[in-house]
């Protein structure tokens, strides 16, 4: 179940400490930019399936840095409230489909839908550099999955608490932009059930009937890479999953516990705004 914002934040990137004070003076820049590529990733076809594909796929670029809406690698967002050290946004979630007459551990049993998902995420500002190339946030998104049919279902809620470590210029060299992140996952019994439960008329020999519980869904670490050029942008991402003691580990549908998934891409810049608007100093370059 690979989240469609994740695939966009890992282009364009995934305990308490003092946060420290920084100065952010403005800059211009585009209200808009925009761009389109291509790249090639792989992953398997949920968390903990053993089926992993590699896939071609275009690769939009677009930042929009409205008052209130933005997109950037932190995917689509609505600024509710942001603070030196607060940041409240409404993000938004996608989840895509999966057929099971392509999936042995699934066959025989309904396809799954792609999912919406959307909620609040607060950001907790924890440190800030001096000269704010780098930042370490707390983030913690909650959100409401949706299913995408005709009679759409909702599946409880998840939460994905991480720390996100950003840099810029990393190593010394302009441009290039380093983040990594990492946190635990948790899930509602009803968004756990629809990928991992098995109901008894969907049993056999090899595929036990299950009934997953809701609660910790295991951990994720991601990093990624990127260089912004003038004229087109590049990036890498990987990352690593772990569901040893999730609620659903058990389940006969989850068949590894430990993997690696990746991608690179390239988007050529095609337009931006001829609007300036003022961005803090802080804003990791896209």
């Amino acid at each position: 179940m690979i989240s469609l914002r994740e695939v966009a934040s890992r282009w364009l990137v995934a305990l308490a400490v003092v946060a420290w004070p920084v100065a952010s003076p403005a800059a211009q820049k585009p209200l808009w930019e925009a761009g389109l590529g291509v790249g090639a990733m792989v992953f398997p076809d949920y968390r903990g399936s053993d089926e992993v594909n590699a896939y071609p796929i275009p690769l939009p670029y677009f930042v929009y840095r409205g008052e209130f809406l933005k997109a950037d690698r932190e995917g689509l967002r609505g600024e509710l409230f942001d603070k030196r050290y607060l940041e409240l946004s409404f993000s938004m979630n996608a989840t895509i489909p999966v057929s099971s007459d392509d999936n042995d551990a699934r066959a025989g049993m309904p396809n799954l839908r792609p999912t919406l998902e959307f909620g609040p995420s607060l950001d907790v500002h924890l440190w800030r550099s001096s000269d704010t190339n780098r930042k370490l946030d707390l983030v913690l998104p909650l959100r409401v999955p949706i299913t995408l049919e005709s009679s759409p279902k909702a599946l409880g809620w998840n939460f994905s608490p991480r720390l996100n470590l950003d840099i810029q210029n990393v190593g010394g060299y302009e441009g290039w932009n380093f983040g990594i992140g990492a946190g635990p996952l948790f899930g509602a019994a009803k968004y756990h059930e629809y990928f991992y439960s098995v109901a008894p008329r969907f049993a056999t020999a090899s595929r036990r009937a299950y009934d997953a519980r809701g609660g910790y869904s295991g951990t994720h670490l991601i990093a990624a890479i990127s260089k912004r050029f003038p004229d087109y942008w590049v990036g890498a991402y990987m990352r690593y999953d772990n569901l040893s003691n999730a609620a659903f580990a058990d389940s006969p549908l989850v068949r590894q516990q430990n993997y690696l998934t990746g991608g690179i891409g390239i988007a050529w810049m095609i337009g931006k705004s001829k609007r300036m608007v003022e961005v803090g100093d802080d804003e990791i370059t896209e």
